[in-house]
């Protein structure tokens, strides 16, 4: 019987754990994150391991919930310790569970706990790692530190003054000097989503940053792009979209500009009739992009805030998302078209909540290879609630059936918290294991430097040439 999450974790081949050894120390490039920029320029440190656990971490309220932890000690205002007591209650009954395995990683890379955290150990262990989030090395800028954090990819809305990302750049920020690059991704859904009651209300602020009146889609384009270009000045090299499906419907401009019309005069707008409208500005914006070099991400098919009534009390992002069904190829094929035939597909990656769309994206995203851009399009990271192991295999799987796995930009964190980190590294042993199995089966030469390379190259290489320095 193996050790519970000892040094060869997941790893069950000779040459998976000499590939691991070989790659578990190259820098970390986490290119989509949601990271809250502010605490990163505040170099923030923790009060405790509640505050930095359980503060966001709606992956963990969802499981509390099913646990049946009443909500006063998941979002509600009981007091820390009882919280994390309440936590420490519900991970005993995570076998099989990815966050037994993220919770025990942390545990170990962040604080030196070998033990697993349970009811009786969680006193011990609540006690240590509060003295240790005291400490400068568990500090914002001690962490980036201690897991050689290259860059980071925030998530930021158009309409954002940058100001920490410019502070932390110029080092005038608390955190100072820092080795790590923050970078802002643009994110403008809140432009896109015509068919929502918040679009009104945003237009104004977007033209007010802007200095464009915007009365049309095509305002609301020339918008876009100048805040665009004011990220890009800001170091920006990515952007991203959260899109329930992929839209593909052509109209005129004057009956895209009615519907804007419609919309900014606070109507309701149904989900077909904003379809053609946000058409046109993902064809722009993509356009736009594969202009100036920066790299599109796509997150597609997830059915979002679907217990209305938690939704109300406690509003987005809170454990209420779900995985979309919706049938997404004609569309996606027909978008990417539409931007290839307007001015060229982007580097762009594909992100989706529903593994029933790998074989779909693997196949059309081969359609726009090209352009001497290794690994121009790529099928993203297992995401969301395909970032276990076994969604992660599936990813590489699909990925090496129907694509090329050596050009893969690899693992993102796509996380709130600043422990998650050691994600990077459970993705490395999964990739290494998978690896190093097809070699012991006879599948691959045992070419220790190409494999090496490969890993090395998935792990950070690939990250930092496809976004550039």
């Amino acid at each position: 019987m193996k050790k519970f999450m000892d040094k060869d974790f997941l790893l069950e081949t000779k040459t998976a754990q000499k590939l691991f050894e070989a790659c578990k120390n190259e820098p970390l490039w986490d290119y989509h994150c949601h990271l809250i920029p502010s605490q990163i320029a505040e170099n923030k440190k923790f009060k405790n391991l509640t505050e930095i656990w359980l503060g966001g971490d709606h992956y963990k309220w969802r499981q509390m919930r099913t646990y049946g932890v009443t909500e006063d000690y998941i979002t509600g205002d009981k007091p820390d310790y009882e919280k994390f007591l309440k936590w420490a209650e519900t991970i005993e009954h995570l076998i099989g569970n990815p966050l037994y395995h993220w919770t025990h990683l942390e545990l170990q890379r962040y604080f030196g706990i070998d033990e697993p955290l349970t009811t009786k150990t969680a006193p011990a262990i609540w006690e240590k790692a509060n003295k240790m989030l005291a400490t400068d090395e568990l500090s914002v800028k001690g962490i980036f530190e201690k897991f050689n954090v290259y860059a980071v990819g925030t998530t930021d809305d158009p309409i954002d003054s940058l100001e920490y990302h410019k502070a932390i750049a110029e080092g005038t920020a608390p955190i100072g000097k820092i080795k790590t690059q923050v970078r802002p991704s643009y994110r403008p859904d809140k432009a896109i989503n015509i068919n929502l009651p918040t679009f009104k209300d945003y237009i104004a602020k977007l033209s007010e940053v802007s200095g464009i009146a915007i009365k049309t889609s095509d305002d609301v384009i020339k918008a876009l792009i100048k805040r665009l270009d004011f990220f890009i000045e800001n170091g920006c090299r990515a952007s991203d979209h959260a899109l329930e499906y992929p839209p593909c419907k052509i109209d005129t401009d004057a009956n895209i500009d009615a519907v804007v019309a419609r919309a900014l005069n606070g109507e309701t707008i149904s989900e077909c009739e904003a379809e053609a409208y946000k058409t046109k500005v993902l064809v722009a914006l993509g356009r736009a992009y594969a202009e100036r070099g920066i790299v599109q991400q796509w997150h597609m098919n997830a059915i979002r805030d679907n217990n209305k009534a938690m939704f109300k009390k406690l509003g987005p992002d809170t454990g209420f998302d779900g995985s979309h069904d919706k049938p997404m190829a004609e569309n996606l094929a027909g978008l990417m078209n539409l931007i290839e035939e307007k001015g060229g597909m982007p580097k762009t990656i594909l992100y989706t909540l529903n593994p029933k769309d790998y074989y779909s994206i693997g196949t059309i995203m081969g359609c726009f290879q090209g352009g001497g851009i290794k690994g121009k399009i790529q099928l993203g990271s297992g995401w969301w609630f395909c970032d276990h192991r076994d969604g992660m295999e599936q990813q590489l799987k699909v990925l090496g059936n129907l694509g090329m796995i050596p050009a893969f930009v690899g693992m993102l964190t796509d996380s709130r918290s600043f422990l998650s980190y050691s994600r990077h590294e459970y993705f490395r042993r999964i990739l290494c294991n998978i690896i190093g199995g097809w070699v012991e089966n006879g599948e691959y030469p045992d070419d220790m430097d190409m494999l090496i390379k490969i890993v090395k190259d998935i792990s950070f290489g690939n990250a930092k040439a496809y976004f550039g320095n």
